[in-house]
């Protein structure tokens, strides 16, 4: 019962992300934004749609069920929901699932994105491991992280070079990693 709660969240969440994404670039094409990446977002919504399928087979099939670390892999699912929450609103009009960049715009560089580049990726990242270990899905974990970081690997490039194309993107990033917040800056003086 608890599995079918969670991921009955999980769909939920996601179906509602598409409705907000697809206002939202609406709203941004009305504005005159441009798309990048057509090409390669199909594979990003099967992969996310098989992620999703493949546990549910996972911990059916196999009869899995709650993993004895589940008090410590739902604490990190919930941070990683609290960081999804900041960074969509912190973006808010400007969030998507594509890639939609509205010619120089402002670039948005507040909640997690003061200190990392790509917090929904990273977002992303964290739950396409911890979902499936949560209930003893070993296989999705270890398959589908594996397909995210070759999304990834494709989907990162392509959006910088949207940005910077369009935007001063490189420039009010410059100090910020993509993935790990630097702890410690220098400051000139």
């Amino acid at each position: 019962m608890a599995f079918l709660i969670f991921i009955g969240f999980i769909i939920v969440q996601r179906l509602s992300e598409l409705a907000v994404a697809r206002r939202n670039e609406q709203w941004m094409k009305a504005k005159g934004a441009i798309e990048f990446g057509s090409g390669h977002y199909p594979f990003i919504v099967f992969v996310h749609t098989a992620f999703i399928l493949s546990t549910i087979f996972e911990v059916y099939y196999y009869n899995r069920g709650l993993s004895t670390f589940w008090p410590v892999l739902l604490a990190v699912f919930l941070l990683t929901q609290g960081i999804r929450v900041w960074a969509i609103s912190s973006l808010g009009p400007y969030w998507n699932t594509k890639i939609i960049v509205l010619p120089n715009a402002d670039i948005v560089k507040k909640g997690p994105y003061r200190f990392i580049k790509h917090p929904n990726y990273l977002v992303v990242a964290v739950e396409i491991i911890t979902i499936p270990l949560l209930f003893n899905a070993y296989f999705t974990a270890f398959i589908f992280t594996g397909l995210n970081l070759l999304i990834l690997g494709i989907r990162i490039p392509a959006e910088e070079q949207a940005l910077n194309e369009l935007t001063y993107y490189e420039a009010q990033f410059e100090d910020n990693s993509r993935f790990i917040p630097k702890l410690l800056k220098k400051y000139d003086k």
